[in-house]
């Protein structure tokens, strides 16, 4: 899946990714996918829709 990378300033697919779950709003759960840009190594992030 891709995602921005904010130092490369471009999109990119994301190097070892894995599905995460993060807190929202009301106490409810969000799921977010997170990995590394495969050029410069920065951690990336990007939040997914609900199930």
């Amino acid at each position: 899946m891709e995602a921005y990378c904010v130092k490369c300033k471009a999109k990119r697919e994301i190097q070892g990714e894995k599905e995460v779950a993060m807190k929202g709003k009301g106490g409810t759960k969000r799921r977010a996918l997170t990995g590394t840009c495969p050029k410069c190594s920065t951690k990336m992030f990007r939040i997914l829709g609900n199930k």
